[in-house]
């Protein structure tokens, strides 16, 4: 080894002095083991470097050993270095550094990426200021990995640097603590000159420089702290607030430590559609490739608008020679793994450190370090297989959640054992979450309940494709369970059940066949009902039948989940309009259950209960009242009298006896069922207060209106208070109040009910729903009738144009709101319809 070249400092007379002799006027050169030079009378010191002398004894080994200046030993050939020391004790130091002028730059600023763009965030970080419109001393950029932090920064310092904006400009990365130091260390020793043998007192000496003092020349700094991976790896390596100075830190994290008086969290967002746009037009442009806007366009929704992966796609499409349609078609297929559609590691752009598939797990383990340990991975599986959009608090702290969390904690050796025996908590779940939240895996907002947990699409994919085969598969099930847990028997939060359904389709979509493990999960039934119940019958009946085919693929087509699927997709046939179709399907359904299952068995006798309705729904009431007769008397003998579905048989008859004009007699038999549901299931049950709509409407039939209005006011505030405000069958027993307002004489009343009504119909089922076009048709019906010709004419018209394009030219309610429009125009005067 050698020693380092180092110059003594000055003797204080002029004239340094040595061991013997006088001092040498001309420069002392030492070779070979290291040149060193010293003028003017200094000292030259270097290494000893020589053959290895005889050992004076059997034990000494050969040592060199050089005394006096602080004792240094070497054996077996190695270099013992010490300082020298006369009758005057000279210091050993390094001479001064030259300090930099300025302005100044340390470290390396990152190239600017290709086809960057010009986004809302520059502006926010040039022109930031507080509140009471002081500027901002430190900014934080936090926000998922691969959206743009780094170059986000590195335009703030390029902009700052070229328009001389500072005096010193410092690019430190701050992935470690030791690399903060590091950074700080060498502006010291650029800037101040300070001794590069100790970086710690550097870094230091740097930092109180910082600091604005009186009577100085004021130097204008930027520093910029990029990757800040612990918040704890800055503790005392913060800039100080300065007027002077400015701090920009890039991060993932954002920890309260990372905020205070004098910082400001600037969270970092996806590209906006536009500018994804114009960045994969300008990329793919620089390389002569132009794809259709509208591919460009959807390409980036698929990928999220995620800066980082719309770069590497880009370098695949132009590496691949693909085109934008096959490149999206290659990213659909659920067979591939992110790794396969994007770039190589050593085929990245714009220098990218890793690809897409691996731009997150540095964030995963550290996540998964903090309180609760071990929770935040199983955590962010469970969250990767539900909807990225929105996923309601209580999916993640469900029974099945929980058990997951608790199997598949990951634990250090220091705490495996005690941690693992006890059961995960919800409150260990929402602290997961929080985790995660840190760490900008996912947004966690607990006050929206129905979306309280937000992830990047493209995060979820990652985590799938690290999930083993079998996993991946548990894992779904487990997520299934978990929703219909969540899942209300009745779905008074509208919200909640929209939010719950997207879940459930988001699983679905990604993890068909593991829900058809041994059977159909209930979850895929569940979803279907909750779509009908919504008034979305059409969507519910593209729901059943894709379930009837798969159940029929998967499990046969007498399997009791195929014969469940037909049965539910034939109903909401029905509830689409197509009564006749829904008669034919529980005709074929009924004949195969029949078959496999018997005659008495429930599902059977299910069958030949919705088999009555829809013949009475086609027309024929009466063969409706005596199909249910003879089914009424079979369910009392196989179920008994009490019975969920023989009550219902009871009202159904009751139902279609007043539909074959026996008015009277509906609303007794309506009065005697309501005793003994409210004996049976309760007076709050669905069941419950749907027999007391249908009993409001045969009294209103029979004559006793005002009885049947005040009962059905009555029951419009229970069905408020248990099934809630915006429930389908609330906004149902609106409709029928309104039309009866409008039938007691009140058609000015009348009108402005279903004007309210249908606000809220559209906001809740949407413009489409056929129960908010029916309340249109009603509406225009309740506007003529008050003498607004013309307001009914343009309302009937609008709703002719929406039944045209949802409905269908053809279809029976189409037909007739087109003669009613084409005769109230002829009894108006005006125009016809074409």
């Amino acid at each position: 080894m050698r020693s380092r070249k180092r110059r003594s400092t000055p003797d204080p007379d002029g004239a340094g002095r040595r061991a013997e002799g006088d001092v040498p006027t001309q420069p002392v050169v030492v070779t070979d083991t290291g040149d060193a030079h010293a003028h003017d009378g200094g000292t030259a010191l270097t290494g000893y470097r020589g053959p290895l002398p005889e050992p004076a004894g059997p034990s000494a080994g050969g040592l060199v050993q050089v005394s006096r200046t602080g004792d240094a030993i070497a054996s077996g050939g190695g270099t013992a270095i010490s300082g020298y020391v006369s009758e005057l004790t000279i210091v050993q130091q390094a001479a001064p550094r030259e300090r930099a002028s300025w302005p100044h730059q340390v470290g390396v600023i990152p190239p600017r990426a290709q086809s960057f763009q010009h986004r809302t965030e520059v502006e926010q970080l040039r022109a930031a200021v507080a509140d009471g419109g002081t500027a901002v001393l430190c900014q934080v950029l936090t926000g998922i990995g691969g959206v743009g932090k780094t170059q986000l920064a590195a335009d703030y310092a390029r902009a700052a640097w070229e328009s001389g904006g500072v005096d010193v400009l410092m690019w430190i990365t701050a992935s470690t603590s030791s690399a903060a130091v590091s950074g700080y260390a060498q502006a010291g020793i650029e800037v101040l000159g300070a001794d590069p043998q100790d970086p710690e007192q550097a870094a230091k000496t740097f930092l109180a420089w910082l600091e604005p003092k009186p009577d100085t020349k004021p130097c204008r700094w930027l520093v910029v702290l990029d990757d800040l991976a612990e918040p704890a790896d800055v503790r005392g390596l913060w800039p100080p607030a300065s007027p002077c100075g400015r701090t920009l830190i890039t991060t993932r994290r954002r920890d309260a430590a990372l905020t205070g008086p004098d910082r400001r969290l600037v969270i970092v967002g996806l590209f906006t559609p536009d500018e994804s746009a114009a960045y994969l037009t300008a990329t793919l442009a620089a390389h002569h490739r132009h794809e259709p806007a509208d591919q460009l366009t959807a390409l980036a929704t698929d990928l999220g608008h995620l800066p980082l992966a719309l770069a590497q796609a880009a370098a695949y499409l132009i590496d691949s020679g693909l085109d934008c349609t096959a490149y999206r078609q290659l990213l659909a297929d659920r067979a591939r793994t992110l790794a396969d559609v994007l770039p190589e590691p050593d085929a990245l752009p714009d220098d990218h450190a890793t690809t897409v598939a691996a731009a997150w797990s540095l964030s995963i383990e550290r996540a998964d370090r903090l309180r609760p340990a071990g929770l935040a991975r199983p955590m962010l599986q469970l969250v990767a297989m539900l909807d990225s959009n929105g996923i309601p608090a209580p999916v993640l702290t469900a029974p099945a959640a929980l058990a997951y969390l608790t199997e598949h904690r990951t634990l250090g050796e220091d705490t495996r054992g005690s941690v693992r025996r006890r059961q995960v908590s919800a409150q260990d779940a929402a602290d997961a979450l929080r985790c995660l939240h840190r760490l900008s895996l996912i947004d966690h907002t607990p006050a929206t309940a129905h979306q309280a947990v937000r992830l990047h699409n493209l995060v979820q994919r990652a985590v799938r494709d690290s999930l083993p085969a079998d996993q991946h598969d548990r894992l779904a099930r487990t997520a299934a369970a978990a929703l219909t847990a969540a899942w209300p028997k009745i779905e008074r939060d509208i919200a909640l059940a929209g939010a719950l359904r997207a879940n459930a389709e988001a699983l679905i979509s990604q993890a068909r066949n593991a829900l058809w493990h041994t059977d159909a999960h209930d979850v895929l039934f569940r979803t279907g009902r909750s779509l009908g119940e919504s008034g979305q019958a059409t969507a519910a009946v593209a729901h059943f039948r894709g379930l009837a085919d798969a159940a029929r693929d998967l499990l046969g087509p007498d399997h009791l989940y195929t014969l469940a699927a037909r049965g539910h997709l034939a109903r909401w046939r029905g509830e689409s309009g197509d009564a006749a179709g829904a008669a034919d399907a529980f005709t074929d359904l009924l004949a195969d259950q029949e078959r496999v299952l018997g005659p008495d068995d429930p599902y059977t006798l299910a069958a030949r209960s919705n088999l009555a309705r829809w013949r009475g729904e086609s027309g024929d009431a009466a063969g409706a009242a005596d199909a249910f007769t003879d089914l009424l008397a079979d369910q009392e003998r196989v179920l008994g009298p009490d019975h969920l579905h023989t009550l219902a048989a009871r009202s159904n008859l009751a139902r279609w006896r007043g539909e074959s004009g026996d008015a009277a007699g509906a609303a007794d038999a309506f009065t005697d069922l309501l005793a003994d549901q409210v004996r049976v299931l309760g007076p709050d049950h669905p069941g419950t207060l749907a027999t007391r709509s249908f009993l409001a409407m045969w009294r209103w039939e029979s004559g006793d209106a005002a009885g049947a209005a005040d009962a059905l006011a009555d029951l419009l505030a229970d069905q408020v208070r248990v099934l809630g405000p915006d429930h389908i069958d609330t906004l149902a027993i609106r409709g029928l109040l309104a039309m009866w307002r409008g039938e007691s004489g009140d058609a000015v009343g009348a009108a402005d009910a279903f004007t309210d009504l249908l606000a809220d119909q559209e906001r809740v089922l949407g413009p489409d729903h056929l129960h908010t076009l029916d309340t249109w048709r009603d509406l225009a019906q309740w506007r003529w009738e008050s003498g607004d010709a013309a307001g009914a004419a343009d309302a009937l018209a609008e709703l002719l144009t929406d039944q045209v394009r949802v409905l269908g030219e053809d279809h029976p309610d189409t037909l007739g709101t087109r003669n009613i429009l084409a005769l109230w125009r002829r009894e108006s005067g005006g125009n016809n319809v074409e």
